[in-house]
């Protein structure tokens, strides 16, 4: 996700927005609290649920079992359950067929609500079901039971028949899902006459699915031609100008909660953390139009005994320069305006660069200085040692622990695409962006072109660049908050719990949004979500 601001105006600290995303045993979850905050009365009615037990198809560094779950702004919530989130309302994972579904459940299996014409089909889903609840999707056990591969135990002609007799009976993403197969199969032919079918399927002005279909489709048709980096960097660098760009950042901040999620969830976090200290250093490490940071300098002009001095670091790179229409300097330009007019005493320093170029000599460290860092859906970008034996993720993590901060903030999409393999990597990304591209029709209409255009151009390439590109030209490359907190764990970092105020200031923020979105607190850390699928966490560490 692409970071972009708005400012507007704040009132104090607590409501600060952004100016202008192995099997194991069985466990047991603790009683459940479901918080109605529909009202802007700040009152809740609980209403306790108890979680059955199940188990987690495949516990891993990315994935790690939930304890207790504060819910907020879903009052169709009387029942949930998850292995991955507060919001997921089945214990399998996203992509595993499950036996029983909810009407309030649109992200299920690749086969969820399929009816076959036949014995066949019907045996064949069954089958599906069963593999998947008793092995888990990552068994190495050959997959015998999917459409796909059902038929593979023919010839290659015969199988490729086998599948288009079946396609007319299988909705957009159960075709969806065959194609990905096939491409994970190396079958061109299956493949191609699979995309075939799909382009008379997709719309970018379509229905959510239909849409993001299309997007995907040419993510495929990059895998199987092996121009998936070269796809995604015309996707990337398409010719439009920065004023566009920033423009069409612009809409998904305001359609939809994301970003300000981020930005209001951290700003109020390094707000609490910085009250009683004179001289403040911000270390950002994607800083973009910087407008998160006015709210922040005009709650802390405000502060009883006059404001403290304010030093941000913003580090950047090229992507955001261009929709700035300019390097880093603009941000400070701007920044030193807000704090001038709020008599604040501010000083910027402009890192333009990756955050894997980033070294202590560049982020001006000084005595004397209460230092806050912090991560806006930007760590996964870093490639770890699954890619290089640079591991830039946690050598960044590691380094700004050494600088001993007082509070560190991160914000990271909720979804596991980085050590995935190919076909497991698809069906999980088809699973978060349906329901992205589900909140983002909720607030637009489908045929408006702003909507269209921002989807092309702020989202479309990163769901390209997942499916189509490997190693270092894969830069999407997110994970599940419980290997995030793994990760800061052994770096050295401890947790900080989230005030009230955190989640006040976002149930606040979301009382503009459409009911679907919801907020839940687990494991220290709060979660967005869009229906039963979390999309989003914010955490604070020290």
């Amino acid at each position: 996700m692409q970071a972009s601001q708005e400012p507007q105006t704040s009132t104090g600290i607590h409501s600060l927005s952004p100016q202008p995303m192995q099997q194991i045993e069985p466990y047991c979850f603790s009683p459940l609290q479901v918080l109605n905050s529909n009202s802007s009365v700040h009152r809740s009615q609980g209403t306790e649920v108890s979680f059955q037990t199940c188990t987690e198809q495949f516990f891993t560094l990315e994935s790690t079992p939930a304890t207790d779950y504060v819910i907020y702004n879903s009052p169709s919530a009387v029942s949930v359950s998850s292995n991955r989130s507060p919001f997921s309302p089945q214990c399998s994972q996203s992509y595993v067929s499950d036996v029983h579904h909810s009407s309030d459940n649109t992200y299920g299996s690749p086969l969820s609500g399929y009816s076959g014409v036949d014995d066949n089909n019907k045996l064949m889903h069954a089958l599906m079901v069963l593999r998947n609840e008793l092995l888990g999707p990552e068994s190495d056990i050959d997959d015998s039971c999917s459409f796909y591969s059902v038929a593979s135990q023919t010839s290659s002609l015969t199988r490729c028949n086998q599948i288009l007799e079946m396609a007319p009976n299988m909705d957009l993403q159960q075709v969806l899902i065959t194609c990905a197969e096939a491409v994970s199969a190396s079958d061109i032919a299956t493949a191609e006459a699979l995309m075939d079918i799909l382009e008379r399927r997709v719309s970018v002005s379509g229905e959510p699915l239909e849409r993001l279909s299309a997007y995907m489709l040419e993510g495929l048709r990059a895998r199987l031609l092996s121009s998936g980096s070269i796809i995604y960097k015309k996707l990337k660098c398409k010719e439009i100008t920065s004023a566009e760009l920033i423009s069409y950042m612009q809409v998904l901040y305001h359609i939809c909660p994301y970003y300000k999620f981020a930005y209001m969830s951290a700003n109020v976090v390094i707000g609490e953390a910085m009250e009683n200290e004179n001289r403040i250093h911000i270390i950002d490490f994607q800083i973009a139009q910087g407008s998160q940071w006015v709210s922040l300098i005009q709650a802390l002009a405000r502060r009883p005994g006059g404001p403290p001095y304010i030093h941000i670091t913003g580090v950047d790179d090229s992507q955001s320069a261009h929709a700035r229409g300019g390097g880093l300097e603009l941000v400070g330009q701007t920044l030193a305006k807000v704090a001038k007019s709020c008599g604040v005493p501010f000083e910027f320093h402009a890192a333009g660069m990756s955050g894997c170029e980033v070294q202590l000599e560049n982020l001006q460290i000084r005595n004397g200085e209460a230092l806050a860092v912090n991560f806006p859906y930007m760590l996964h970008h870093m490639p770890d040692e699954s890619v290089s034996t640079m591991n830039h993720r946690d050598r960044l993590l590691r380094l700004v622990k050494s600088l001993s901060p007082k509070v560190v903030t991160l914000v990271e999409q909720e979804s596991n695409t980085n050590t995935s393999p190919f076909f497991q990597r698809f069906c999980e990304t088809l699973d978060y962006y349906t329901a992205m591209f589900e909140s983002i029709d909720a607030a637009r209409s489908r045929e408006d072109k702003q909507r269209i255009n921002a989807e092309e151009h702020c989202v479309a390439r990163d769901v390209v660049n997942i499916i189509a590109c490997e190693d270092t030209d894969r830069v999407e490359r997110h994970e599940l908050f419980g290997k995030w907190r793994l990760r800061l764990m052994m770096a050295g970092f401890s947790p900080i719990p989230l005030s009230h105020s955190v989640s006040t200031a976002i149930k606040d923020m979301l009382n503009e949004y459409s009911p679907n979105y919801r907020l839940a607190e687990s494991n220290g850390a709060l979660y967005l979500g869009w229906k039963n699928r979390a999309m989003a966490t914010s955490s604070a560490w020290r």
